[in-house]
């Protein structure tokens, strides 16, 4: 069986019309190289039940045409959609070649055709498709390394279309020349796609140190800050949000409140204090403040005027959420409970050491798991050859593949998961909608301090309810969760020492970091003002 069809993609770097080159040029843009050829084969006739099931159109008529050689990006984007089409067709008609050689031995085999031929003639004729049997097999193997290596371009410009990391990270290198590729040789697209993902576009993120204070547009959300759990009627909650002291009470009427955690008076920390009948009182000289921040009581001298800060606070679905920033709440909060039919078996609370932005780009990563998470739940699995992460050209959510993990990236600091129950290690090829048991997971990243996270995590799942009711339980989980955390912290603590020492740790993106890097645009967006935010319900 003869070589299949070459249909390839070939994205070329921002560059400069040449005098040289034919076709027509791009002013700044890109320029998109797309070949297209065929060789002709023999094959097998479709004279079989098999064809009916294999019979699927032929994608190479409807190949979007250009005017010239080079496609702006949707075109090109565009093409490799169709490259995907074509090796899916190519795969269809190699199998159904393994098909028609099957029946041809069946018939070889039947005894009526046995009474007509010799036994010399039988061994030739069942050689012969032996044969032809092992070139459709290894066939087959090319086809599936074509398709592996289509779906490599797609998630490739997938990622340069949606993030436009070109358009707006390198338009100072238009000048660079373009490269003219051979399309009689297979290793030329390979060698071109390697080169591509070497050059700068790959580096259109800078993320370095020292790390900056935070923006103060980044403050305009609702924030969690605590799990309603915590907050008893007659206890305070001291945490750190974008590097000012608030401290969290409940009032008289039993909802929470924020206020600054200093005494107008002498500055002392107020959560030091207590609660008296829903005002906290400074441990220092007895003022007293209710959730608005109004003082209320002053012993032993003449009552003053005095009001310290204090932030919206609203308690919903199991959680404490403030609003630190200066503009007008947003009247919604974001949900973050589980799906339906699970239920909550843990709230843990940790004080991390590393800066949010960080940790939400852990969080965002599964590829990392198979090697950091070697002694916890990802021991023993094995490295894919390819991990991706499937996602709408508008959104910050999608599953990874192989894994059977949904993720979200919630704005402006959630992680929402959900896990199918495998066996270890034998996660591949299975969705989350095709595992039985699941397991739901939100990660909350308060960013404390520039080098400081306050991280709420709950876990939920689907199963063993009868979990709930074990004594101690709560403290195997955070067991179970500090020991997962560990193994990500030594790395991203290294991580951030090399960064505030000028390291960019978005230095070399690739195609499975497309949620972390979707991530810092949008931050980079809020940052800028920008009036819509990419990737998010507003942006459709």
């Amino acid at each position: 069986m003869t070589a299949a069809a070459a249909l390839s993609l070939l994205p070329i770097s921002i560059c400069r019309p040449s005098k040289s080159k034919k076709g027509f040029g791009c002013r700044g843009g890109f320029r998109v190289l797309a070949v297209f050829g065929e060789e002709e084969e023999g094959g097998l006739q479709k004279k079989s039940s098999w064809g009916a099931i294999f019979n699927v159109e032929d994608p190479r008529p409807r190949v979007p045409l250009s005017k010239g050689k080079f496609l702006d990006v949707n075109q090109a984007l565009e093409v490799a959609r169709f490259d995907i089409q074509y090796c899916d067709w190519r795969a269809r008609q190699d199998l159904l070649s393994i098909m028609l050689l099957h029946d041809k031995v069946v018939e070889v085999l039947n005894p009526l055709a046995r009474e007509y031929k010799s036994i010399g003639t039988m061994k030739k004729e069942l050689a012969e498709l032996q044969e032809e049997l092992s070139q459709a097999h290894r066939q087959v193997h090319i086809s599936e390394a074509r398709v592996a290596s289509a779906l490599d371009k797609l998630a490739y410009m997938e990622t340069l279309v949606n993030d436009r990391l070109l358009q707006e990270r390198n338009s100072s290198e238009s000048s660079s020349d373009c490269t003219a590729l051979d399309p009689s040789t297979s290793s030329a697209s390979t060698e071109a796609l390697n080169a591509l993902k070497a050059k700068p576009p790959r580096r259109g993120l800078n993320v370095s140190g020292p790390v900056q204070s935070y923006h103060p547009k980044l403050k305009n959300f609702w924030y969690p800050v605590a799990f309603s759990s915590d907050l008893k009627h007659d206890s305070m909650i001291p945490i750190d949000c974008f590097e000012e002291p608030w401290v969290l009470f409940r009032g008289k009427d039993e909802k929470p409140g924020c206020v600054q955690n200093t005494c107008a008076h002498r500055a002392c920390p107020l959560h030091l204090g207590s609660v008296n009948e829903g005002r906290i009182q400074c441990p220092y000289h007895g003022w007293e403040y209710s959730t608005d921040g109004k003082c209320q009581k002053m012993p032993s001298t003449r009552m003053l005027k005095v009001q310290i800060r204090s932030l919206p606070c609203f308690e919903q679905e199991g959680m404490v959420w403030i609003w630190p920033g200066d503009a007008p709440p947003m009247a919604t909060i974001p949900s973050l409970q589980p799906p339906p039919g699970f239920k909550v078996h843990a709230e843990i609370v940790m004080e991390l050491p590393i800066e949010h932005g960080l940790l939400l780009d852990n969080l965002l990563d599964l590829a990392h798991a198979p090697f950091t998470h070697t002694s916890t739940f990802a021991k023993g699995w094995s490295v894919p050859s390819l991990v991706k992460f499937l996602t709408p050209a508008s959104g910050l959510q999608g599953y990874w593949d192989p894994y059977p993990i949904d993720m979200e990236f919630r704005p402006p600091c959630m992680v929402l998961s959900t896990i199918g129950i495998s066996k270890p290690g034998k996660l591949e090829g299975q969705s989350t909608r095709e595992c039985s048991t699941h397991l739901h997971q939100v990660h909350v990243c308060l960013p404390s301090s520039r080098q400081k996270t306050r991280l709420l995590y709950r876990m939920s799942l689907d199963f063993a309810p009868f979990l709930q009711h074990i004594p101690f339980m709560h403290i195997l989980w955070r067991h179970f969760a500090e020991k997962v955390l560990n193994e990500d912290l030594r790395l991203v603590v290294g991580q951030q020492d090399r960064m505030i020492n000028g390291a960019n740790v978005w230095n070399m993106p690739v195609s499975y970091d497309k949620l972390g890097v979707r991530y810092r645009l949008w931050r980079d967006a809020v940052e800028n003002g920008a009036k819509r935010l990419p990737f998010t319900k507003e942006d459709k």
